[in-house]
């Protein structure tokens, strides 16, 4: 048997080199032998910090005798679904037609074309009414495929023609305040008024929806809507989904946020750094931000995946026993793995938290941080052919395409590394990456050789939706002043999304701020000044504001010189000045840090 995962860049993968399945990487070499035997494929798709993923290759991919019945009748495929975001959605979708438990490991039987024809999540290794063992589905699965192929092909192009005629959106009005207060009032009508958060267990941060609670538009329209994100915030900080040492756990099993799953994902901390500076919880802050730094910062700079939820403790492993022990008492354990796959969105997403957090809170470290990591990046997450790759590992990229959301999310934490930095190169690489989102660059080239459309779901999962982050950023771009064009961009993808977005806010956090963002006026504060510490940069710091950017005259003349109309003519004046700008209208400049209001 050809072991084909051992040489792969994926940390999951390479876990189940040693199983006595034949897996293939996910690639044309799969479909390929399926068609040459005509055998359907299996194809198994988790992540290398998963419990339940770790709990079927126990149980089941290293086991002889499950390993045999898919190899006799089957194809079977391993995915990483970190690496391969577009593959997992597009099954998810699918998958989403014969069961409404979904998650991970997800288990998709599909024919050689790659279309769905049955699956489900998780399957134990005897059977546990009303669930059959993984073997008994292995068999069921062979012998319709003999017995009743016709029935299994049919109802995949069934599910393939729906998934295709519910991926059209058709556009609608951008959402007006009104529509908005409507859709964050009914979040708010979801919040445990006991427990914070929204809803009861499992409970998740909804990092997303924090985000959309706190935007300016409902922190002034839907003032006690907008509380909710910072009591959702304390109540999970003081939480045992909180631990010791500041990171954040995925989501907690129990309504008040204890019995945490214990793994800790790069895109929650990330996005959870920001709600923390936006509430003003500078030791919440504080932790994140130590966590991302000192577990999930990885050798050469960039910001690894995740924190596997198990360990080995006492020769046995364990899911969760290094986190229940005191903070003081891990010294003495092995900590749990870290996932080192640079991916390039999630680190996008990391990038812009400490760079906005470090400017915020006086921490020029984190913006170096950023900085050494948004480098990695643009480094080494590159294919051959100079376009970006989804993730790298070791100093080496991964084969898989970077998707619209990998270049938008990046583009993000771009724009806001200029702002705290005060480089405009930043700003140019990042409006690159973002035209590049824009003119449709992603997309997984072995689904669309298969004829698989992408998935339909706008909703946001662990980050935004690919839609919602091109549209921040484009929205971002275009409050740094790159051209109407971006706002025009941003308010197209508002109103394709917005019918379904106002039917389920809950689920569409994210292109619900783009909307926000894009029913009033930005504030733009631009700080040109040799002293960049100073009483007037500190001043525009601590302003609540869409663009806070402080600068030399000289990186002034920069960014206007890079096509940036905010900073046109700011960088000519003698001596530090602060201007206050409304959607590009500035007033008077001033130089008293007094004259720079707080409030919007």
């Amino acid at each position: 048997m050809t072991n084909r995962l051992a040489g792969t860049l994926s940390p999951y993968l390479r876990a189940h080199a040693g199983n006595p399945v034949d897996w293939y990487p996910w690639g044309p070499e799969a479909f390929a032998e399926a068609q040459r035997r005509d055998v359907p494929l299996v194809i198994s798709i988790g992540y290398s910090t998963c419990h339940w993923c770790h709990v079927m290759a126990r149980e089941s991919f290293s086991d002889p005798a499950t390993a045999a019945l898919m190899n006799e009748g089957f194809v079977a495929v391993k995915v990483d679904r970190e690496e391969h975001p577009d593959v997992d959605g597009a099954y998810m979708a699918a998958a989403s037609a014969f069961t409404q438990n979904l998650g991970w490991p997800l288990t998709v039987f599909a024919t050689p074309r790659g279309r769905a024809f049955y699956a489900g999540t998780y399957w134990p290794p005897e059977p546990h009414a009303p669930m059959p063992s993984f073997r008994q589905v292995l068999a069921a699965v062979q012998e319709a495929w003999i017995l009743r192929r016709a029935q299994a092909e049919e109802s995949a192009d069934a599910v393939a023609d729906a998934l295709a005629r519910a991926a059209a959106s058709a556009p609608s009005a951008l959402p007006d305040e009104d529509a908005l207060v409507r859709a964050v009032d009914a979040i708010a009508a979801r919040e445990d008024r006991l427990f914070g958060g929204f809803g009861g267990a499992p409970k998740f941060p909804v990092a997303t929806t924090l985000q959309l609670l706190q935007s300016p538009l409902v922190r002034r329209a839907a003032p006690e809507a907008s509380a909710s994100a910072r009591r959702a915030l304390i109540a999970m900080a003081a939480s045992e989904l909180c631990d010791e040492d500041g990171g954040f756990f995925r989501y907690a099993t129990q309504r008040d946020w204890s019995v945490p799953h214990y793994e800790r994902m790069l895109t929650d901390n990330a996005q959870l750094l920001e709600v923390a500076v936006d509430a003003g919880e500078d030791a919440v802050a504080r932790g994140i931000a130590g966590f991302l730094l000192t577990t999930l910062r990885t050798t050469g700079g960039g910001f690894g995946a995740a924190q596997d939820s198990e360990s080995w403790i006492d020769g046995e492993r364990s899911e969760g026993g290094y986190y229940r022990r005191p903070l003081a008492a891990r010294a003495e354990l092995e900590p749990p793995a870290v996932d080192g796959k640079v991916i390039t969105g999630w680190n996008g997403l990391a990038v812009s938290a400490l760079a906005r957090a470090g400017a915020a809170l006086g921490e020029p470290a984190w913006i170096d941080a950023a900085a050494k990591a948004a480098a990695r990046v643009l480094a080494t997450n590159r294919e051959a052919d100079g376009r970006l790759a989804r993730a790298s590992l070791d100093g080496e990229a991964s084969s898989a395409v970077a998707t619209a959301g990998d270049h938008a999310l990046l583009a993000g934490g771009l724009f806001a590394l200029a702002a705290a930095t005060g480089d405009a190169s930043w700003a140019e690489r990042g409006r690159m990456l973002l035209d590049a989102a824009l003119a449709g660059v992603g997309g997984d080239p072995q689904l669309a050789a298969l004829g698989i459309p992408p998935a339909p779901d706008h909703t946001d999962g662990d980050l935004p939706s690919d839609d919602a982050a091109v549209a921040q950023a484009a929205l971002t771009a275009w409050r740094l002043g790159a051209g109407d064009r971006y706002r025009e961009a941003a308010a197209a993808a508002a109103e394709r999304l917005a019918a379904r977005a106002l039917e389920q806010p809950f689920a569409h956090g994210s292109i619900l701020r783009v909307a926000a963002g894009l029913a009033e006026p930005p504030r733009q504060l631009v700080v040109v000044t040799e002293s960049p510490d100073g009483e007037l940069a500190r001043a525009a710091r601590r302003a609540d504001a869409d663009v806070v950017a402080v600068l030399t005259p000289a990186q002034a003349r920069a960014f206007a010189a890079a096509g940036f109309e905010l900073f046109e003519a700011k960088g000519d004046v003698d001596g530090e000045r602060a201007y206050d700008c409304r959607a590009f209208v500035c007033r008077l400049p001033v130089s008293d840090p007094a004259g720079v209001s707080a409030a919007r």
